[in-house]
């Protein structure tokens, strides 16, 4: 009943959202028209509508909606057509999934198929991934294998945030907020003019909660739940001359707070949670609070050279990030809620991680019918982690990872009509693993590298000169994987080795009814070799690396923007995505405590042939509004956002427990906006009907899982000048 009740409301929606339902009112004499997206998905200013890539463009105002409770980036989940994320690590190291692709591994050291990339920086670790939004330009999310100009690791694709840069203005804004938990956030940004030749742009922003959640074991109010936040950011620009530019960049972070909250034995059939959950209550008897600290820093110098026709490019960057995040993984004691086999308590510091990279561009200046770009990359980092489970010693495992890569793209207007775009990369990959477990003094080292050619090939067609259609074949791959965090639970090292994916993807992209309709789609399909997967928990509670012989999914995406009236906007998305693990002696470990539906081989391991991959929605539909009017001597708007999530899995294996259907949330922002802009009162809410989702799940002991944010709702001010 859900899904029939899912497409009909989607579509129901969807049309909506598209303005299929002609206007009853007038249009004014002045002619209303949508504005045009510019992107950067090809690594050059493009109208999202010249782009044969499935691809979605948040502005930084409709971000600024979605994390006005003080949310982290976990609040893209849901927002975009395919796209889901989540975290069992807290405000740290959150897990993307695109088209059905990602990884619940939770371990601080493990590699991704969807790639962050912030202001041309690659976020390789999962710490740097979390960076908090602000000050945000755009968010792009780029669906489907982004090889050749991005390289390694990006096989489901790309979440690619660009910051404000410096634009040579006086020029600024700061606001505030506070609503209930004690939530309160700041957030400000100034451009300035310095001199004929230098400018710059200092970004902040503070988020706190309060403790809001009890802990009735030990009778403490008020124990979890809160988090303090700074971030800060400034950019200097120096433009001496037409022919050069350069862009000196530093941000830093830190963060101090509750980790994930684990909730015992609140997982259930039918996808929800039962009556052990209480929002405000756990009864942890271990975990010392969840404590959480980080902090990060990222600095970065872009420059760019006019030779004549060719601009050349160099983009250097360093990255640092350390803390800690602790949690009581079984989320309860032995007197409950229900029961718990064995206690769970651990810790994961991120000792030092560093990170360098260094890319250098060759690219067309011109209006010729041939344009192209060559590039060189080069990508080391040096990570740390340690885990302490407190029954045993602490172990310690290293990893260190240094890449390289050439690659080049061009694009040729076969006509005036007609565009061919073609890419290529070579990639080397080396890493390694070096572990101690001290009880035992067992030392482990592992190596693995691989050398990979990445390819694209994609036309475009301009039916008219608002209509658009293209093709895209894509080849990519995620480098071999070392997992070592099973040494400290008496394990050895897991070993992946590459995945490989080729996607065929066909869409179109058109504005229609005199521009106020931006409607835009793709359907895709993807095969994907060896495909690196994480089997979690069970009752070891390791994580081993596996691959899968194929895996294989298809799926679309719709995307409309109706500009009903200039004052009355509507967005809308929806996705379908399915996928299915092919290899026939594939076995994982299955659950403590929960119904395992699947087959069982004769060690009891569930084979998984079949199954969808996890965190993997099939559907997903997302619709926005928003309302403009002239009041007195200023503006009023009302705004509201939703997503419905359709049927979900939480492992590799299918259980009557770890599933979700029919998870939504959505939100809502009214204010007023007077002074031409420079003032604006608000009122905001967050998870508006508190909607209790289970974002994920601990298996290993008892049907743990976490949940998604609380309900907040608060009133803010912002001044612009």
């Amino acid at each position: 009943m859900f899904k029939n009740t899912l497409k009909s409301s989607s579509a129901m929606a969807l049309l909506l959202g598209a303005g299929i339902a002609t206007p009853v009112f007038a249009q004014d004499s002045e002619l209303v028209q949508l504005e045009e997206i510019i992107v950067t998905a090809q690594r050059r200013e493009q109208s999202l509508q010249d782009v044969p890539i499935s691809v979605t463009a948040i502005t930084g105002n409709t971000l600024e909606n979605f994390v006005s409770a003080g949310d982290d980036i976990l609040a893209l989940a849901g927002r975009v057509p395919s796209l889901n994320a989540e975290s069992s690590n807290g405000r740290v190291a959150p897990r993307f999934y695109i088209r059905g692709l990602g990884n619940t591994d939770f371990d601080l050291a493990a590699s991704q198929p969807v790639s962050v990339v912030m202001d041309d920086i690659v976020m390789e670790n999962v710490v740097l991934k979390s960076f908090p939004l602000f000050d945000v330009d755009r968010v792009e999310v780029l669906r489907g294998p982004q090889g050749t100009l991005f390289g390694r690791n990006t096989p489901a694709g790309i979440v690619k945030i660009d910051t404000v840069n410096p634009n040579g203005e006086t020029e600024g804004y700061v606001s505030g907020s506070y609503g209930t938990l004690g939530s309160a956030t700041v957030r400000m940004g100034y451009g300035i003019k310095i001199s004929d030749t230098i400018s710059a742009r200092i970004a902040g922003i503070y988020q706190h909660r309060d403790d809001y959640i009890d802990n009735s074991f030990t009778g403490e109010n008020g124990a979890l739940g809160g988090f303090n936040e700074y971030a800060g950011r400034i950019k200097i620009l120096f433009e001496p001359s037409e022919n050069f530019d350069a862009l000196l960049s530093a941000q830093v972070r830190s963060l101090s707070g509750t980790s994930a909250i684990f909730r015992a034995n609140i997982a259930d059939g039918g996808g929800k949670a039962n009556a052990n959950f209480d929002r405000d209550v756990v009864g942890f008897d271990g975990g010392d609070g969840n404590n959480q600290e980080y902090d990060t820093s990222v600095f970065s110098l872009k420059m760019n050279y006019d030779l004549d026709g060719v601009i050349f490019t160099s983009i250097t960057a360093f990255a640092t990030a350390d803390g800690f995040s602790r949690g009581d993984i079984d989320g309860g004691n032995p007197g409950g809620p229900g029961f718990i086999p064995f206690q769970s308590d651990t810790q994961d510091n991120v000792d030092d991680t560093d990170q360098f990279t260094q890319e250098l561009r060759l690219a067309s200046d011109n209006d010729s019918d041939m344009t192209w770009q060559l590039g060189f990359f080069y990508f080391d980092s040096d990570l740390q982690v340690t885990t302490n489970p407190f029954f045993v010693p602490a172990s310690t495992v290293k990893q260190v990872n240094e890449a390289w890569a050439a690659f080049g793209q061009f694009s040729y207007n076969m006509s005036d009509a007609t565009t061919l775009t073609a890419g290529i990369r070579y990639t080397e990959d080396d890493k390694k693993l070096d572990g101690v477990f001290p009880l035992f003094g067992s030392v482990f080292h592992e190596e693995v590298s691989s050398e990979r050619v990445s390819w694209d090939i994609a036309i475009n067609h301009a039916v008219s000169d608002d209509v658009s259609i293209y093709a895209r074949v894509a080849s990519g791959f995620r480098a071999p994987s070392i997992q070592g965090r099973d040494i400290a639970f008496f394990g050895a090292p897991s070993v992946a080795k590459e995945e490989t994916i080729l996607s065929f993807e066909t869409g179109f992209k058109g504005l229609f009814m005199e521009k106020r309709l931006r409607l835009n789609g793709a359907a895709y399909f993807w095969t994907m070799d060896d495909q690196q997967l994480s089997a979690v928990g069970a009752g070891g509670n390791f994580i081993q690396l596996i691959n899968a012989d194929k895996t294989k999914g298809y799926g679309f995406e719709l995307e409309a923007e109706y500009l009903v009236t200039e004052n009355f906007r509507v967005t809308s998305g929806l996705s379908y995505n399915h996928t299915e693990i092919k290899d026939s002696t594939l076995a994982v470990g299955t659950c403590a405590q929960c119904n395992v539906v699947d087959p069982l081989n004769t060690n009891g391991f569930a084979l998984i042939d079949g199954n969808s991959l996890p965190q993997a929605p099939n559907w997903l539909f997302n619709v926005t509004a928003e309302y403009r009017v002239d009041v007195g001597d200023g503006e009023f708007y009302i705004a509201t956002d939703w997503f419905i999530e359709g049927k979900k899995n939480l492992f590799l294996y299918e259980s009557t427990v770890f599933n979700t259907e029919g998870d939504f949330e959505g939100g809502l922002r009214a204010g007023y906006v007077w002074n031409d802009g420079g003032y604006e009162v608000f009122a905001y809410g967050r998870n508006i009907t508190n909607e209790v989702n289970k974002k994920g799940a601990i298996d290993f002991n008892n049907n743990t899982a976490y949940v998604n944010e609380p309900s907040v709702w608060g009133l803010g001010i912002k001044a612009n000048f």
